[in-house]
């Protein structure tokens, strides 16, 4: 993502231009980065995944929600939009104006070609800051296979990888499982080929 040609922002300018901008920002370091837009098969993944853990957490103390909230890592530090937030405890806000959220508890980012490194590297780095968050999971679109960071004692973080339509991913601090078939409802792969399971 490019840096926007502005000079160095502090956070409260950075909030200012980004809540009366008709587009959305993420912030770091007094920089400002537009984010990309996505496709169809991103779009639908999202959705897909962002339905299913609402269903499975109705009547809990958990609100799932896309990427119209933003997230703040530290003051100075990372603002983001990750595409699907979960929060259980009593949520927390950096202002009264309740738009930038301080603790989620699980964080899911879907992987374009545009952005996984970025996802896969400081946004993690910087995401795995956070006290709240128990698992960050980022989630392919060119393949069935979503791969759960889950923080573990004394602050390591073990990595679970769940791959093919007949398997099913399992969001631990949240007790919800999925199968990936109903996460890849719908979605087409790269090679417009038919993804079939895993062969027993």
């Amino acid at each position: 993502m490019a840096a926007q040609p502005h000079p160095r922002l502090t956070p409260e300018q950075y909030l200012d231009i980004e809540r009366a901008a008709p587009f959305k920002s993420e912030y770091f370091d007094g920089m400002m980065y537009a984010m990309p837009g996505v496709s169809y098969e991103h779009w639908l993944i999202v959705n897909n995944v962002a339905r299913r853990l609402g269903n499975a957490l109705e009547g809990t103390s958990c609100s799932v929600g896309t990427s119209d909230l933003r997230l703040r890592i530290s003051v100075g530090g990372l603002h983001a939009y990750p595409d699907i937030m979960v929060v259980c405890d009593e949520p927390r806000f950096a202002d009264t104006t309740t738009d930038m959220v301080l603790n989620p508890q699980v964080l899911v980012e879907v992987l374009s070609r545009s952005t996984e490194a970025y996802d896969r590297g400081f946004k993690s780095q910087q995401y795995r800051q956070l006290e709240s968050l128990q698992e960050y999971a980022l989630v392919a679109q060119s393949e069935p296979r979503i791969e759960i960071f889950r923080r573990h004692a004394n602050q390591h973080w073990l990595l679970i990888e769940f791959a093919g339509l007949d398997s099913a991913c399992r969001f631990e601090s949240l007790d919800v499982t999925i199968p990936l078939a109903e996460i890849y409802k719908k979605v087409s792969f790269p090679d417009d080929s038919p993804v079939l399971p895993n062969a027993l």
